[in-house]
Parts: C-alpha cells; sequence; structure tokens
C-alpha cells in the first residue's frame, strides 16, 4: 500500500503540471488588457507601459509560466496585484469558510443520501420508494441558484427562522456559524445527496440478486440485517467512487453558492479576482481546489480497500 501511495503521489505532479499550463494559458488568453482593469481607462500608456513590466507581463508566456511555476516549487504563490498582498496569505484566510461549508455540505449529503437510497431500495415497489425517486430526481434538477433562491425565499423571508446570507466565523459565535451555513450547505449537499441516494439504491437492488444474500435469506437472517450488514457493505464501494467523482461538482457548486450567499471563501474570492482581473490570485485559488481534488480522489482510492480487502494495489 505504502508504494501503490507514493506512485499516485508521482503520478500527480504530471497532471498537476498540465492543469497548471492549461489554467496560465486560458486565464492570458482571456480578452483585455490587464493594467486597464488595474489603473482604469484614464491611465497614460506610459504608466500602463510601467505597470506591465512591474507585473512582467511583458515576458514571453513561457517565461512568466516557468517563474510562476518556480515560486510554486519554492512556496511562493506569488503577489496580489491589485493589493500586493501575498496570495499564500490570502487562501489561508479564505480556506476555512470553504473547508467548513464543503465539510458541512458533504456530511448532509451522505447523513440523506445513503439513508434515502437504502429505504429506497428496500421500499422500491411502495409509494415511499417512488417518492424518493422523485425527490431525488427534483433535486438533481435543480440548478443551485435556483435552489438558493428558493431556500432563501422559504427559509429567511417567509419562515425567518435563519438568515438570507452572511457568515459568522465559528470561534465569534458557533450558533450563528451554523445558522449561517445551513441554506448554503443544503444548496450544495442536494445534489449530491441525490447522486448518492440514487447510486446507494441502485447498488443495492444489484446486490439483492447475488447468491450470498439469497444464501442469508435462506439461513433466516432479519431483512435489517441481511441489508445493513451483507448488501450495504459491497453496495458502499461504488457509492464511494460517486462520493469522490462529486468531490469536484462540490468545488464548482461552492463558486456559486458562495456568491449567492456572502461567504467569505474560495468561491467568492476567484469570482472577484476574475472581474477584477487579479490572474495571480485565481490561478493559485483554482490550482488549490484542483490539488485538493485530485487528493480527495486517492484517499477514496484506499477507502476502497479498507471497505474491500479483495482489492490490492
Amino acid at each position: 500500500m505504502t508504494g501503490y501511495l507514493i506512485r499516485r503521489l508521482l503520478q500527480l505532479i504530471p497532471v498537476v503540471l498540465v492543469v497548471s499550463l492549461v489554467l496560465f494559458l486560458l486565464l492570458r488568453l482571456m480578452p483585455g488588457d490587464p493594467t486597464l482593469d488595474i489603473l482604469g481607462h484614464e491611465a497614460s500608456a506610459a504608466d500602463r507601459a510601467a505597470l506591465r513590466t512591474d507585473l512582467g507581463l511583458d515576458a514571453p508566456l513561457w517565461r512568466q509560466f516557468t517563474d510562476w511555476i518556480g515560486g510554486i516549487v519554492h512556496g511562493n504563490l506569488g503577489t496580489s496585484w491589485l493589493t500586493g498582498e501575498k496570495i499564500g496569505a490570502v487562501l489561508g484566510d479564505r480556506l476555512p469558510a470553504t473547508a467548513e461549508l464543503g465539510v458541512i455540505s458533504l456530511a448532509f449529503a451522505l447523513l440523506v443520501g445513503v439513508p434515502a437510497g437504502v429505504l429506497a431500495a428496500v421500499k422500491r415497489r411502495k409509494p415511499t420508494g417512488t417518492a424518493l425517486n422523485s425527490a431525488g430526481l427534483a433535486a438533481l434538477s435543480a440548478p443551485h441558484f435556483y435552489l438558493a433562491a428558493l431556500l432563501v425565499l422559504v427559509f429567511a423571508l417567509w419562515l425567518k427562522v435563519l438568515p438570507p446570507s452572511g457568515y459568522v466565523p465559528f470561534t465569534e459565535d458557533p450558533v450563528e456559524n451554523l445558522r449561517h451555513m445551513v441554506l448554503p450547505a443544503v444548496t450544495i449537499g442536494s445534489t449530491i445527496a441525490a447522486v448518492t441516494m440514487r447510486q446507494t439504491r441502485a447498488a443495492l437492488l444489484a446486490s439483492f440478486n447475488e447468491d450470498y444474500i439469497r444464501t442469508a435469506e435462506a439461513s433466516g437472517l432479519s431483512r435489517r440485517r441481511i441489508v445493513g450488514v451483507y448488501a450495504l457493505r459491497n453496495a458502499i464501494v461504488p457509492v464511494v467512487t460517486v462520493v469522490a467523482l462529486q468531490i469536484g461538482a462540490l468545488m464548482s457548486a461552492t463558486v456559486v453558492t458562495e456568491t449567492v450567499f456572502t461567504v467569505p471563501g474560495m468561491g467568492t474570492l476567484i469570482v472577484n479576482g476574475i472581474f477584477s482581473r487579479d490572474l495571480p490570485l485565481v490561478q493559485g485559488a483554482v490550482l488549490m481546489v484542483v490539488v485538493f481534488v485530485l487528493l480527495v480522489n486517492l484517499l477514496a482510492d484506499l477507502v476502497y480497500a479498507w471497505l474491500d480487502p479483495r482489492i490490492t494495489y
């Protein structure tokens, strides 16, 4: 397992390099001139040329890219073009809000999706199963911005039980922090919960036809024990795969949801960085998200082996 882990970590290096190159080129090829966004359209040509030199924009693209990668290798993500702050420090300030939102969203998705999938499989020929399937399809078809607006309308404006937006750090007021996190977490987690529910249901239905399930039934074991111990243990492996793949979708949803609910996390940082053409800031934030998603998928592979000892690497 240790050898496999080392190989996978080494394999991540070329992947990160390719993603970094594509990200760098996409941002640099965006239309417009960053110096106009920073200095304003009233700035003289001389001032803009001086700023281009200060930012290194007059250097060839390959030189800009290698300088950026070289800085990362030495632990330096660069500085913000707008504020001059160290990008590592800025990301460190924004990361806790996004990490907290992601953890709560994923917890919500698993706590809702797995039990709902089990119930939908067990009650597949009853109204309960049909209702759960319909709810899952509705959650999958609802865009995040639409669901966010609906939740704000119901729980913030009509019922007035939750705040419509904003963020309170957990260290300042844990209760208010969680109240502000409920609606964004439900917005993000609902889609993952629906995917998890459908995958759990499908995997369980497939396992119900396996020989070991029929043997367990013939042995007189209770239905609850058969489903909870035997069927679910084997069905959970593909569910882990789906959840790991959904982490990327979760991070994408975070960008939209944080903007809607004004949560000061990585999502709002990326959006603001794009609008202000603060390219080093966007590069650093997106690259951090990419590395995080890759590590989560690596972790998922390790979880497979833990859940199913037949899987070896």
